[in-house]
C-alpha cells in the first residue's frame, strides 16, 4: 500500500499517481476543501488508475463529499477518535478508535488494517451515523476545553492566575475522565447533584450571579440539569431529586420577564 498525501500539489499527485496502481491517497485538507480536491482530481479522468483509492479523514464529511472520484474509484472515511492540536508520533493512536468506512469492501479492510497496524482500534461508522458520531466527539473533546476554560475564568475572578487555574484544575478533571473510564459515566457522578445539596447548588448559583447570571448561571443550571438525569440513574431519590431540580431552576422562573402589552 502506498500513502500519498495532497500536501503535495494537485499536478505532481496525479503525475505521481499514472504508475501507482495499489496507492491510497489521503486527502488531509479542510473539511471545506475535500469536494474541491476531489472534483479536481477526478478531472484527471483516465491519467488515474482506477484501483487508487481516495480517502477523507474528516469525522463530520460524508463519502459524498468524494463523490467526483466515485465514480471510477474506491473512496472512504478515516477519523481518528483524537485531538491533535500539533503533530504528533504514530504512538499517539496507540488504543484509539478510528472511525472507518467505504464504499468498497476491499478499501474497508484496507482501512482497517491500516488502523490495526497503528495500534487502534476500527470501527466503522457510516453515513448514516456520521452527524452524531461527530457531535459526540464534539462533546468529549472539544466542549470538555471549553468547559475547562470556563472553569478556569471563575477561579481568575477570585485572583487565581490562569496558569494557577488550569493547574488546579487539569488532575480534577483526569481523574473524573479516568473515574469515567473505569465505572461508567452513571457510577463516576459525584458533587452536590449527586448528592441532592440543593443548598450548596443555591450558594453556587447565587455567586455565579454576581459574575455574570446568563452566562455562567445558564451554563451551571444547564449541566446541571444534564448531572440530575445521571443522578436518577445513579440512585438518587425522588425527593433530594425534587429538590435539586427546585433549586437548578428557582432562579429562572423568578427572574423570567413579563411579556410586554
Amino acid at each position: 500500500m502506498r500513502l500519498v498525501s495532497a500536501r503535495a500539489g494537485l499536478t505532481r499527485l496525479i503525475r505521481d499517481l499514472e504508475s501507482k496502481g495499489g496507492a491510497v491517497v489521503f486527502l488531509t485538507v479542510p473539511d471545506g476543501a475535500v469536494a474541491a480536491v476531489a472534483a479536481k482530481l477526478a478531472a484527471a479522468g483516465a491519467g488515474i488508475p482506477d484501483t487508487v483509492g481516495f480517502v477523507h479523514a474528516s469525522g463530520a464529511l460524508q463519502l459524498g463529499a468524494l463523490a467526483p472520484l466515485g465514480e471510477r474509484h474506491p473512496v472512504g472515511s478515516f477519523h481518528p477518535l483524537r485531538s491533535f492540536p500539533e503533530p504528533g508520533p504514530p504512538e499517539a493512536f496507540e488504543g484509539i478508535v478510528i472511525a472507518v468506512d467505504a464504499t468498497r469492501p476491499s478499501l474497508l479492510r484496507v482501512l482497517e488494517r491500516l488502523a490495526r497496524d497503528l495500534g487502534a482500534k476500527p470501527r466503522r461508522v457510516e453515513d448514516s451515523e456520521r452527524a452524531l458520531y461527530h457531535a459526540a466527539a464534539v462533546f468529549a473533546s472539544n466542549y470538555v476545553v471549553s468547559l475547562l476554560g470556563e472553569a478556569a475564568s471563575l477561579l481568575e475572578a477570585s485572583g487565581w492566575s490562569e496558569q494557577e487555574a488550569v493547574r488546579g484544575l487539569a488532575p480534577l478533571a483526569e481523574g473524573a475522565i479516568a473515574n469515567v473510564t473505569k465505572r461508567g459515566p452513571t457510577a463516576a457522578l459525584t458533587g452536590p447533584v449527586r448528592r441532592g445539596d440543593a443548598l450548596t447548588i443555591r450558594r453556587h448559583l447565587a455567586a455565579l450571579g454576581e459574575l455574570d447570571e446568563r452566562r455562567h448561571g445558564d451554563l451551571y443550571r444547564m449541566l446541571g440539569e444534564v448531572a440530575l438525569e445521571i443522578a436518577k440513574r445513579a440512585g438518587l431519590e425522588p425527593a433530594a431529586a425534587e429538590q435539586t431540580r427546585r433549586a437548578l431552576t428557582r432562579k429562572v422562573a423568578a427572574t423570567r420577564r413579563r411579556p410586554r402589552k
